[in-house]
Formats: structure tokens, C-alpha cells, sequence
């Protein structure tokens, strides 16, 4: 066995020492002269080496250590190596098994590998063969784990959350998690792309149904003829073309939340069923019987609900239904503050996604970015964020990688400071911060980003000024 390991035609290399990134192999098997002539072999190539002579003792170690792979005999006493197979998957499910196999047992180690082993390596051993194996073997459970990590990143960097610390967020999301908890239905107001639906989720995260499924539905993206079977479902039969039977939104979101955007697009006859809903707690699919809704119910607007009433297009009663607690989301133009904050986010997302190095935003594309309006709220920022990050061509993003609307505003940049020389550094300090507050209309967070330092050093700074 030994000769065979070492190969004996050709010297033993000189042990190798390992790294800091080598990977560590357990060694299994019940025959101590294996177990050291294994050993060698794995020192001589670089790797970490533990070493076990039964099942139990591995199980042990790997409780104890980071294992990458394990090398194990498949025919061992006590314990066989597909049953320390099984307790490595479900104790270490990331270490990757390779087993080795006498003559006739090719049947069982393939067997193995169905239950998730990653090879295995026939006696008698060859030296090459069991290095390429467990080499491969650690290659593959790196790769694995830099694939979760990756998607891990992604998942966090693209997660839609909200993002910002301005005093007009801080109060909707203070109303958002007083209200949570309880059971009432939440009317979330605001202009188009300002995250009403992130406001909606983050209620259904922080409230007693977070387990459960957060169904959002589009009432004006759904045409009304088939809006109502859509939101209640319908049986087989219930009318033409109606070939099977179909669960509703509703029944998709029982246990959890129901989130109706554009909740003012709804027709006169949806309005009453869903009346019906917040009333009764229940309703009929088109054809069936009478359901018990188990949903909570979070409904968001763009439009003016009670100039919708008095025009005749929306229930006065379902108003007040849905209007339990008023969430009013601000615009971005309320929260300047908050664009640094969400130039930064985007810009992880969609530098990620369209796999290329972090930009970052320097002080004038923020001021730009700070001086216009946006219309679109947070959506047209976010637009704007990811056509820079793909049409950018250096590290930094710059005026010329935004639209022309936002390039081209008016009084886009801060107006020049002129210092002559010899100027006191005191009074340059001076000047320049209450310009640069004057420029962000007062607001101390936006001057701060706009200086590069933190809103407390402005404040420090203020009180020097004015003391």
C-alpha cells in the first residue's frame, strides 16, 4: 500500500508547506499504516491534513474544524462510509466526500455519489489519482461557496429596501411600525415612484403575518373585465372561457398581506365586493361559495381619493374603510437629503448587475443630482443611476454620463467662491459654509454631503461661526 501510494518509480517530492488558503482533507480509515501514508501524501502536495481511524472520531473532528473534503474508506467496521456519508451531509452539508473503493464495491460507491458524494478512487490507490480527486473535490466546494456568497450579495444589493434618514422618512416609517403590529388596513399615499409599495412591504415585515405571502396587485395594470376574477378567482364553469377552476389573490395571500396598488382604478362593482371584504371579512369567487378572507389588507393611490367621491368615481364608505391609518410617502424633492444615500445604493445594485467594478459619485454629480427636481421621485432616480452606471467609461461617474434634462437644468451647479490671497483660512471656512447652505436652501444634511464632511462637523462649525 505504501509503495503504491509513493509510487515507487519515482522519489517522493519534499513536503510541501501549507498555505494560508490550502485546503484541509480528513483522512478516514480504520488501517493506521493508510491513514500515514495518506498523510504524507497530502503534506508533500501543500494541503492540511486530519486524520481519523473511525467514523465516530471523524464526525468529531469535523465538529471542530473547517474540512473542505473528506477522504473516506468505503468498507470500515462499526460504521460504514456511506452512514459517515450521510452524518457529514447532515452535520457538514458544504465538505465534499470522496470515498475509496476495493474492487467490487463500485456499485456501492456509486450508489455513494447519489447521495452526494463527489467521487471515489479504486484500490489500490494511485498517488496522482487521489490528489487530482480531492483537489477537484476542494476546487468544486470553493466554487459552491463563492457562488452562495455572490448570490448572497446580490440578493442583498438588488433586495428592495428603503433607503434613507431624512426627518420627513423617519416619520412615515415611525407610523409604518407603530402600525404593523395590528391588524388595521393601511392606506399608503404619495406621488408616483416614491415607494408606496416598499412602505407596504416593510409593514408586512415588521407585522405578525411576516411568515406569510406579501401578494401585491396592479388594479390598473389588470383590465377590468377580468380585474374582479383575478382578485377573487372563480370556479369551473362560472362563465365563458372560465375551463378550470382558479384561486384568486385573495386565496394567494391568505395568512399574509394583500397589497392593492392604484387602488382608484377600481371599478364601481370591485369596489363593492371589496367593501364587502373589509366589512365581512369574506367574499365569493365568481360561481362559488362564500370564502373567510384571512388577509391583511394594504392599499396605495396616487390620485386624490376624496376629490375622486366628490366626482362620483369612488365609495365614500370604502374611503373610509381603507383609510383606517394614512401613511402619506414624501416625494423626493421633500427628502433631498436621502439622494448621496440613494446614489450609493444604486449604484452597488447595477455596478453588481451589470458586473463591473463600484463607481463612485463625485461631489458635482451629486450637486446636479441634488438641484433637480425629479419628477419621477425615487423610480426616475434609480433610472438615471443605472443608465450612468452602464454608460459610464471610467471609475467615476461624471455630469456627462446624466440626461441632458438633468445636465441642462437651470442653475445646476453652485455658483463660484472667489477668496483673494492671503485670505484667513477662518474666514474662507466661513464663507464657504454659509454658501454652501445657502446653495442647499438651509438644509444642514445636504450641505454636509456637499462639503464632505459629517452634519454634527457642521454644526460644530456653525456654532464657532455664530458664537
Amino acid at each position: 500500500m505504501v509503495d503504491e501510494l509513493s509510487g515507487s518509480s519515482t522519489p517522493a517530492p519534499p513536503e510541501a508547506k501549507a498555505g494560508a488558503d490550502a485546503p484541509t482533507v480528513l483522512v478516514v480509515d480504520d488501517e493506521p499504516s493508510n491513514l500515514a501514508s495518506i498523510e504524507k501524501i497530502f503534506q508533500r502536495d501543500g494541503m492540511r491534513v486530519l486524520t481519523a481511524p473511525s467514523a465516530r472520531a471523524a464526525l468529531d473532528l469535523l465538529r471542530g474544524h473547517r474540512v473542505e473534503v473528506v477522504l473516506t474508506d468505503l468498507m470500515m467496521p462499526g460504521t460504514s462510509g456511506i452512514e459517515l456519508l450521510r452524518a457529514i451531509k447532515q452535520l457538514a452539508p458544504d465538505t465534499e466526500v470522496v470515498l475509496m473503493t476495493a474492487y467490487g464495491t463500485v456499485e456501492t460507491a456509486v450508489q455513494a455519489m447519489r447521495e452526494g458524494a463527489y467521487d471515489f478512487v479504486e484500490k489500490p490507490l494511485k498517488r496522482m489519482t487521489i490528489i487530482k480527486s480531492v483537489r477537484k473535490a476542494a476546487e468544486r466546494r470553493s466554487l459552491v461557496a463563492e457562488n452562495r456568497s455572490l448570490r448572497q450579495e446580490l440578493k442583498l444589493l438588488t433586495k428592495r429596501e428603503i433607503i434613507g434618514s431624512s426627518p420627513a422618512l423617519r416619520r412615515v416609517l415611525d407610523v409604518a411600525t407603530q402600525a404593523a403590529p395590528s391588524s388595521a388596513t393601511v392606506l399608503v399615499l404619495g406621488e408616483s415612484g416614491t415607494g408606496k409599495e416598499l412602505v407596504a412591504r416593510y409593514i408586512h415585515d415588521h407585522s405578525a403575518r411576516r411568515h406569510g405571502p406579501f401578494v401585491a396587485v396592479n388594479c390598473s395594470a389588470i383590465p377590468e373585465t377580468i380585474l374582479e376574477a383575478e382578485l377573487f378567482g372563480h370556479e369551473r364553469g362560472a362563465f365563458t372561457g372560465a375551463f378550470a377552476r382558479r384561486e384568486g389573490r385573495f386565496a394567494k395571500a391568505a395568512g399574509g398581506t394583500l397589497f392593492l396598488d392604484e387602488i382608484g382604478e377600481l371599478s364601481p362593482s370591485v369596489q363593492v365586493k371589496l367593501l364587502r371584504v373589509l366589512q365581512e371579512n369574506e367574499y365569493e369567487p365568481i360561481g362559488g361559495d362564500t370564502v373567510r378572507a384571512d388577509v391583511r389588507i394594504v392599499a396605495a393611490t396616487n390620485k386624490d381619493l376624496r376629490a375622486e367621491i366628490a366626482a362620483g368615481r369612488f365609495r365614500e364608505d370604502l374611503f373610509y374603510r381603507l383609510n383606517v391609518i394614512a401613511i402619506t410617502v414624501p416625494p423626493l424633492r421633500a427628502r433631498r437629503e436621502d439622494i448621496p444615500l440613494l446614489v450609493d445604493h444604486f449604484l452597488g445594485v447595477y455596478c453588481a448587475k451589470n458586473n463591473r467594478g463600484r463607481l463612485e459619485a463625485p461631489r458635482e454629480v451629486l450637486a446636479r443630482l441634488l438641484d433637480y427636481s425629479f419628477p419621477g421621485n425615487v423610480r426616475e432616480l434609480e433610472n438615471v443611476i443605472e443608465r450612468a452606471a452602464v454608460l459610464c467609461r471610467g471609475e467615476k461617474l461624471s455630469i456627462e454620463d446624466l440626461p441632458e434634462s438633468i445636465r441642462e437644468s437651470a442653475a445646476a451647479a453652485p455658483e463660484t467662491i472667489t477668496f483673494s490671497v492671503g485670505t484667513p483660512l477662518d474666514e474662507v471656512e466661513r464663507r464657504l459654509i454659509r454658501e454652501t447652505l445657502r446653495y442647499a436652501h438651509g438644509d444642514k444634511s445636504v450641505a454636509a454631503q456637499l462639503l464632505g464632511i459629517s452634519t454634527r462637523t457642521i454644526y460644530r462649525k456653525l456654532g464657532e461661526i455664530e458664537g
